[in-house]
């Protein structure tokens, strides 16, 4: 190397060994302070400390200023595409977020947010200046590098912070946040990178906004990739809007006849008109075609207490044109994201109906900022027991008190989805649905279940009981008895029907009954595991169930042995049991006289007894003679199909003594099988312990004494 060269090399290094001594000194500044600066408020943060003050009055700023001290000098030097300074985009992100109500560490991480990717500075010194808190959040939105993760580095780093979400869910605020600006400055992208990033926003981010409750950040990223993936759409919306603000706001006149009625009943309202954003109106457009004087905004009354949003409502409906079909009641049940309001609507003069929401100042800022306004998810949880629905911290991770019922779900079956891709698509299969149904048990011992609209009885089976509902043979739904596609509704009792461990499993028609990831996904591992073999894949069956096979017609003569009768008054008479309904002991019995001066014996309410009676024929008194006595009887077994079903049959009924005679299974209809079998028992007395027993088979849902008419 020459002279020139090595002096050159060695310059380098002391710039570089500059650089890390300056980067030490200034976040060594912004974690003990300068005399000079420990009590100034940078000016960069004043619009940001005005905003958190407005909702937090004795917000300590303190440490604000260190993290941005930290964070600007750390970022020194680094430029956004725009060509403005990197800090610009932090202090955005944190302003955002300030603005909908956030806490102090939130906006602390926030403005931390981009360190630990972007600049030298190391998670361990984000916690060792700022606390476990704040490095969790940071850690939480911090990308997985694509030197190590490739193409699943987006995917990946969407599971890391799903799963970190669980733990605080304020990772996924400042996640939204930071994309929210991003979106704000995707105009310096190239038109194929704005497409990809906001067809992710489309599909992940704002589905994630929704369930979270962040109305504010919803509706703007709609706009925002609105824009990107529907310009002409766009547009023209925007040319309505724009037409529409050049004339008189026709609402105005219905907002003001409100605020009179409601002056005049003595209930104290704000009323005012909220116009609809641009996404909103092109969903108008295409609903109803070309909007009207009313379709750009909506009436929106805020009150003070939970019964005055009622008392709004009933004046609304006594002294407007209530249209019926629009009222909705979000307050005596939210929506799954915390939302609450009245919904309704009302007709003017003119036969315009005008939207109403009505909620409480509490619910309208829950409706905007979503879970960002209920600040520190913890705590709550250290002053107070932790509320009765919140799964156990498991293998010592702190769970969020606060997390939805969905967000719970995704952290379950993200954990078997190990494959990138197939987490990638079940990610926005499952956000893609974007409400949420209750369903209840019909033990009192198991609590509500919380699934996606359009579940089955079989993804209800798989979240209810995990990788046990591989034995689930049917369902019953409000008490009847359905098969395992049958999609449920909000409100809905279900009683699942599991076999025992190992006897029965899967099959791969069930991938068209399941729904959610968690089952698709546990069926596809369970079928993956155990292949079935191509003889034994079930044949498909089209057209509707046929009705029952009739019983083999058999003549109504009794057999030695069988229980003995006698008719009343004609003591001697021969007397034969009727083999289409086989009476035995107690049944109520009546007989009729046949060829050869017999008397057949029927049930009560035989078919072909009725037949007899109706021709005219006399129906005779019959009893039972006392003392045990054997029958023959036939049942019928209703049962969903499963492997080893009729062994498990045959072997109760031999455990009580039954000979089976005769036996038919006929074949399989909707997952659903019916046995029936001619018995003789020993004891006539027997035959409801029998079914009784026959009734607790695994699949087995009914018991019945078979009666067919000849």
């Amino acid at each position: 190397m020459s002279s020139g060269a090595a002096r050159a090399a060695r310059g380098s290094r002391r710039e570089t060994l500059r650089d890390v001594l300056r980067l030490r000194r200034l976040g060594r500044a912004a974690v003990f302070g300068t005399a000079d600066r420990q009590h100034r408020l940078p000016d960069a943060l004043e619009h940001v400390a005005q905003a958190h003050r407005r909702h937090h009055p004795g917000a300590d700023l303190a440490l604000l200023s260190r993290a941005y001290l930290l964070a600007e000098s750390a970022h020194r030097g680094q430029y956004r595409k725009s060509g403005e300074p990197y800090i610009t985009h932090p202090l955005a992100v944190t302003l955002i977020l300030a603005e909908l109500g956030a806490e102090t560490i939130t906006l602390t991480a926030s403005l931390l947010h981009d360190t630990v990717e972007d600049t030298e500075v190391t998670l361990p010194q984000v916690r060792a200046a700022f606390g476990e808190e704040v490095a969790h959040l940071v850690d939480g939105v911090t990308k997985l590098e694509k030197v190590d993760h490739g193409a699943a580095a987006e995917p990946e780093t969407f599971r890391k912070m799903l799963v970190a979400t669980g733990s605080d869910v304020r990772v996924m605020s400042i996640k939204l946040a930071d994309r929210l600006h991003n979106m704000r400055t995707l105009g310096v992208m190239r038109p194929e990178k704005q497409a990809r990033i906001a067809r992710v926003t489309r599909d992940v981010l704002i589905p994630l906004a929704e369930r979270l409750g962040v109305q504010t950040v919803k509706t703007e990223l709609e706009d925002l990739v609105f824009a990107v993936l529907h310009p002409e759409d766009h547009a023209r919306a925007e040319r309505l809007v724009r037409d529409h603000a050049t004339r008189p706001e026709p609402l105005a006149g219905v907002a003001e006849s409100v605020r009179q009625v409601l002056r005049d009943a003595g209930i104290a309202a704000e009323v005012v008109i909220r116009p609809r954003h641009l996404f909103s109106v092109h969903r108008v457009r295409l609903k109803r075609g070309e909007p009207g004087p009313y379709d750009f905004g909506r009436l929106l009354i805020l009150v003070a207490e939970d019964a005055d949003c009622y008392a709004v409502l009933g004046e609304l409906h006594t002294c407007f044109t209530p249209l019926v079909a629009e009222f909705k009641d979000f307050v005596a049940a939210p929506k799954f994201n915390l939302y609450q309001s009245l919904h309704t609507a009302v007709a003017d003069a003119s036969g315009h109906a005008a939207e109403v929401l009505v909620r409480t100042h509490r619910m309208h800022r829950v409706a905007e900022a979503g879970v960002v306004a209920l600040g520190d998810p913890h705590r709550p949880a250290e002053q107070d027991a932790a509320p009765a629905g919140v799964p156990a911290p498991e293998d010592g991770e702190r769970a969020d008190p606060t997390r939805p019922g969905w967000l719970s779900r995704l952290l379950e079956w993200q954990r078997q989805a190990t494959d990138p891709d197939t987490f990638w698509t079940a990610l926005r299969e499952e956000l893609a649905r974007d409400r949420e149904i209750t369903v209840f048990a019909e033990s009192a011992d198991l609590g509500p279940l919380q699934l996606p609209a359009g579940a089955t009885c079989l993804d209800a089976a798989y979240a209810r009981h995990g990788d046990a509902a591989h034995g689930c043979v049917g369902a019953r739904v409000n008490g009847r008895l359905t098969g395992l596609g049958t999609v449920l509704t909000d409100g809905d009792a279900v009683r699942l029907l599991l076999a025992p461990g190992g006897s029965s499993g899967p099959s791969p028609e069930w991938l068209g009954h399941a729904t959610t990831p968690a089952a698709r996904i546990a069926i596809q591992r369970w079928l993956t595991d155990r292949p079935v073999p191509p003889g034994d894949l079930p044949e498909p069956v089209d057209g509707p169930e046929p009705p029952p096979a009739p019983q083999v017609g058999e003549p109504a003569e009794g057999r030695s042995g069988e229980p003995a009768a006698e008719v009343s008054g004609a003591p001697g008479v021969p007397v034969r049991l009727a083999r289409c309904c086989t009476p035995v002991p107690p049944d109520r019995a009546v007989g009729f006289r046949v060829r050869g001066g017999a008397v057949a014996v029927h049930r009560d309410g035989c078919p072909e007894a009725g037949r007899m009676t109706g021709a005219g024929r006399a129906a005779l008194v019959v009893t039972w003679r006392s003392g045990s006595v054997g029958c023959r009887v036939t049942l019928r077994a209703e049962a969903l199909g499963r492997p080893e079903l009729l062994a498990d049959l045959t072997e109760t009924m031999a455990s009580h003594g039954a000979a089976v005679l005769q036996a038919e299974v006929e074949p399989p209809r909707q997952q659903r099988v019916r046995h029936t079998y001619t018995l003789r028992l020993p004891d006539a007395s027997g035959l409801p312990r029998l079914m009784r027993a026959m009734r607790s088979v695994p699949g087995v849902y009914d018991v019945s004494r078979a009666a067919h008419a000849r």
